[in-house]
């Protein structure tokens, strides 16, 4: 166990740690995130795999050109994840909690979070991993993200 570090600002958060952290762990969250003030926190829908915009009702074939394979997924599920954040006015570093839905999470949460690392670049939210039965939009998808971001406040930029 080494001394708990201080607070860190990352984007418009602290990062926060309390007893028992240990920097010898590779983690793909942290414990606790606190929202500086003036930011104002962003809620993407979920995002996944599939395209963005569809129909509801869902009509499979919208689907079909989806990649069935987790890596795939996670790519697109990503990319979504950039479009959302940077329509909203924030970079990747402003995510400041991800729950992440998995049908099988045996069979891809190491793919997920090798992607997610990568593409978080050493910033590290806070996060939660459940598994489900299925996901909503459509059978084939392997998993699903929620996300909630803190933008820079009123006047300030991204």
């Amino acid at each position: 166990m080494t001394a708990i570090p201080a607070p860190r600002r990352v984007g418009n958060a602290d990062i926060i740690h309390h007893d028992g952290f240990d920097e010898t762990i590779v983690s793909p969250f942290v414990p606790a995130v606190k929202v500086v003030q003036n930011a104002r926190l962003v809620f993407v829908s979920g995002v996944t795999g599939a395209p963005v915009y569809h129909d509801h009702p869902h009509v499979a074939e919208v689907f079909d050109a989806m990649p069935m394979d987790a890596a795939g997924q996670v790519a697109n599920a990503f990319d979504h994840l950039d479009l959302a954040l940077k329509a909203a006015g924030c970079e990747r570093h402003d995510v400041v909690n991800l729950i992440r839905f998995f049908t099988d999470v045996d069979a891809d949460q190491n793919v997920v979070n090798r992607h997610q690392a990568e593409w978080f670049g050493g910033h590290i939210p806070t996060s939660t991993t459940v598994q489900v039965t299925r996901l909503a939009t459509d059978p084939r998808l392997r998993f699903e993200f929620h996300v909630v971001a803190a933008a820079p406040g009123d006047g300030a930029s991204a």
